[in-house]
């Protein structure tokens, strides 16, 4: 028998195989459960659409519990009426012991209602989420819901119509609980992607993208411009570089939520120094213009977001920096080569790989920001300054609507994604080719 052997080519997947599961369970599996409630019309806010369905269900706890009470209703009105209005309940009796029978001609949810009633005997809670919803054909949840909402109209309209005031309470009463009765059943609350296609028509979320990118694009412009300065900077050899380097790094160092209320405080305009300066120096119309208009926010959030990044990026183009051999601009001077032929001709074309990792870090980053639009200010005015991140933020935690919140999450992965793809296809192709030469 020969020896199992992998080739070079089985043993390198082989290598690889532990980090393709740790990225399929730490990245892509999150993703896969945001992309399938997306397809659902899943809130927690709602007790009909507070799980996902894909057939239709029945609260059991709900039902039983209601069943018993209409079962009385019913039977004391039956005592108080006559004429029309009596064969109208009789029949709305017969109707929904008629379909209670027949849900009851299961055996699995006739099981389930005899234990769940005598839980609710001893009032015993129903924590089983088995035991609390049973799948029901859903052909047969569509007619008794539309059976029990109707008897319900039937009723309430008895009611307006009664005698004396006794008897319209009592049938306002058992209307209010037939109709409740009909919440118990629950349909099928998948949409497919009808959730996509509602929020590619939302002004808001297309305002909310559209803010990410200009935040994104504006931003991590002005830090790999300020950041490659300052990596120059402290890349040359003076008294005192170290602290310096140190005092450049202090603004990233600062918790990212932490520096938004300092900026909060600083652009106030009552009591902010740097709007007032600002106004001074003509740069704004006044000082409230920072926080309460859409393009001072935008500004705001733009302006704090470079104040504290910027030093993250120069950390990053400086490590770059240092791995260009000093040789080489030594040899250019020799050749009579100024600074800024130096800076073009060698130091750029060295810096490539460096500002690419950095641009793509920065880029990432910035279309993902969250905490400091959120602390500093809310997303406001009006929205002006809502990023996808917070609108979906909002969406899934504040309503609770789980599949709406969904699209967008998988809205921000599909963006990320892109901008990696760009950067890699497109960008980073030309320096892998260059190593390879």
């Amino acid at each position: 028998m020969k020896n199992f052997q992998l080739n070079e080519k089985q043993l390198g997947y082989m290598m690889i195989l532990p980090s393709i599961i740790l990225v399929v369970l730490v990245t892509l599996w999150p993703v896969a459960q945001s992309f399938y409630n997306s397809l659902f019309d899943y809130r927690l806010n709602d007790p009909s659409r507070s799980q996902r369905m894909l057939d239709a269900n029945m609260d059991l706890e709900s039902y039983v519990d209601n069943y018993f009470y209409i079962d009385g209703q019913l039977s004391d009105l039956e005592g108080s009426v006559d004429g029309e209005a009596l064969a109208t309940i009789q029949e709305a009796r017969e109707t929904i012991e008629s379909y209670h029978g027949e849900l009851a001609s299961d055996d699995e949810i006739n099981t389930k209602m005899e234990e769940i009633d005598e839980k609710l005997m001893n009032y015993e809670p129903i924590s089983d989420q088995d035991l609390k919803y049973a799948e029901i054909d859903s052909d047969f949840a569509t007619d008794y819901r539309t059976a029990l909402e109707g008897i319900s109209e039937d009723l309430q309209a008895m009611s307006e119509n009664a005698s004396d005031e006794e008897s319209a309470q009592s049938l306002e009463q058992a209307s209010s609980l037939i109709s409740a009765t009909s919440g118990d059943i629950l349909e099928s609350n998948f949409i497919g992607v009808s959730n996509y296609i509602k929020y590619f028509k939302d002004a808001r979320m297309w305002q909310s993208l559209w803010n990410t990118v200009l935040f994104t694009v504006v931003s991590v412009g002005f830090e790999l411009v300020l950041g490659l300065g300052i990596a120059l900077l402290i890349n040359r050899a003076f008294t005192g570089r170290g602290i310096v380097r140190a005092s450049v790094l202090i603004p990233w160092a600062i918790p990212t939520a932490v520096a938004a209320m300092m900026w909060g405080f600083l652009y106030d305009g009552q009591t902010g120094i740097v709007a007032h300066y600002f106004e001074q120096l003509n740069l704004i119309p006044n000082t409230s213009w920072l926080l309460s208009t859409s393009s001072g926010g935008m500004f705001s959030i733009i302006f704090a977001d470079v104040w504290k990044t910027t030093p993250y990026m120069a950390l990053l183009l400086l490590a770059g920096l240092q791995t260009i051999p000093k040789s080489l601009y030594e040899a250019s001077d020799v050749d009579g080569a100024n600074k800024l032929q130096q800076f073009f001709k060698i130091t750029l074309p060295l810096l490539k790989s460096s500002i690419l990792v950095a641009l793509l870090f920065r880029t990432l980053d910035a279309f993902r920001v969250f905490d400091l639009i959120y602390v500093l200010t809310g997303g406001g005015p009006a929205n002006a300054t809502e990023s996808i991140s917070i609108y979906a933020y909002v969406t899934l935690f504040s309503q609770q609507n789980f599949g709406e919140g969904s699209v967008l999450s998988v809205i921000v992965f599909l963006s990320v994604a892109l901008i990696s793809f760009i950067y890699v296809r497109l960008i980073g192709s030309d320096l892998f080719a260059g190593r390879t030469k």
